[in-house]
């Protein structure tokens, strides 16, 4: 018997199809069969019989009947217009003069890059969550979005139509980078924002001098005046990438618990290594994060292992959960720890922002 031989169908069955739920109310016919509109706030599972779950295969994914029930929706700002259409609220975007005083004193800058070649293993959102979680822990944050894509930004709830310069102003025109922060984004956040400017750098860089360097140098003026620097990188590994590794100190490196987010971590530590001893002397790998993890797989816990072994006390004790609130949250142009506050997500980041600086103390 399959794994799913133990499902039963019926006109009004909830379907569960990797990891999203709907559910389908048909009416069938001899000729044809109609399907309504899916539902999506009251579904509840359906389990699977004995017969599926002890058919499974060695390897397989773990199967569990009763699933964990998502946490009550968050109060926050409505984020979508009357037509439902997704509508998040835009932050204040004021000029770095008038940011509000720092009330601590600021010792050694940490710069760090989030970086992996491979796409969709969760560094925007690593670096947007991480970083305001540091801010609400009274500590100074700069996120500086190097992604063309503007991630980071967007999910800070940061209108990019309405910035008159970015990062890109910053590499190529030679335009001071206190001319582009948004100060106060949230609480002890700062954003170096990134607009579709930023796509044709990588072309344009090419023919500059020291183009290696751009970010480093301009980054330069900032030491002393926050806690972190926080650079979320394209998932590529162009002159942007390099940009990050040569301007950091350390590396945050997100890995996914899917087994090909374990291709290409070679391919990654060979360019890191490269940049080390041509570029960067100092380069070191602050620690490995591992993202979307779902104990109830077999898989994430394999790769969990896989990477624990390789990279050893580098990893992160706490893993990133796969969450619908971490998915939710850039929509409404929030921070988990202010869409989903006492949610999976919010806390493992709170539990990684605090390695992030216990780490700083013994390094």
């Amino acid at each position: 018997m399959g794994l799913f031989d133990g499902l039963k169908r019926n006109k009004k069955a909830p379907v569960t199809v990797s990891g999203i739920e709907t559910v389908a109310s048909a009416q069938q016919s001899d000729s044809e069969v109609e399907l309504e509109d899916a539902q999506l706030a009251d579904y509840e599972p359906e389990e699977l019989s004995s017969e599926a779950v002890s058919g499974q295969q060695e390897g397989e994914y773990d199967v569990v009947s009763e699933p964990e029930p998502e946490p009550e929706e968050p109060q926050h700002a409505e984020a979508s217009s009357s037509d439902g259409s997704l509508n998040p609220a835009s932050r204040v975007i004021k000029p770095y003069s008038e940011k509000s005083k720092v009330d601590h004193v600021i010792g050694q800058t940490k710069i760090m890059s989030i970086i992996n070649q491979k796409g969709g293993v969760g560094k925007s959102t690593t670096a947007i969550n991480l970083s305001a979680i540091l801010g609400t822990m009274k500590k100074q944050v700069l996120l500086v979005d190097l992604d063309p894509q503007g991630n980071a930004t967007s999910g800070l709830g940061i209108d990019k139509r309405a910035l008159d310069a970015c990062v890109y102003d910053v590499l190529l025109n030679g335009v001071p980078v206190e001319d582009v922060i948004i100060p106060d984004v949230t609480e002890g956040l700062d954003v170096v924002p990134a607009t579709i400017n930023l796509a044709g750098a990588e072309v344009e860089l090419v023919s500059e001098f020291a183009r290696e360097n751009r970010l480093k140098d301009s980054l330069g003026s900032l030491r002393g005046k926050y806690d972190y620097i926080i650079i979320d990188c394209p998932p590529s590994l162009g002159l942007l990438t390099i940009n990050g590794l040569v301007a950091a100190d350390s590396l945050l490196i997100p890995i996914q618990s899917e087994f090909y987010a374990l291709e290409g971590v070679t391919k990654l530590l060979d360019s890191m290594k490269l940049v080390k001893s041509r570029l960067n002397p100092s380069l070191e790998i602050y620690g490995v994060l591992i993202t979307m993890y779902d104990a109830r797989t077999t898989l994430s816990k394999q790769v969990s292992e896989e990477v624990r072994n390789y990279f050893g006390k580098k990893v992160f004790e706490t893993p990133i959960p796969r969450t619908v609130k971490l998915s939710e949250a850039p929509s409404y142009g929030m921070p988990i720890n202010e869409y989903d506050p006492s949610g999976k997500g919010a806390q493992a980041y709170r539990a990684v922002a605090k390695e992030v600086i216990e780490r700083g103390k013994n390094s």
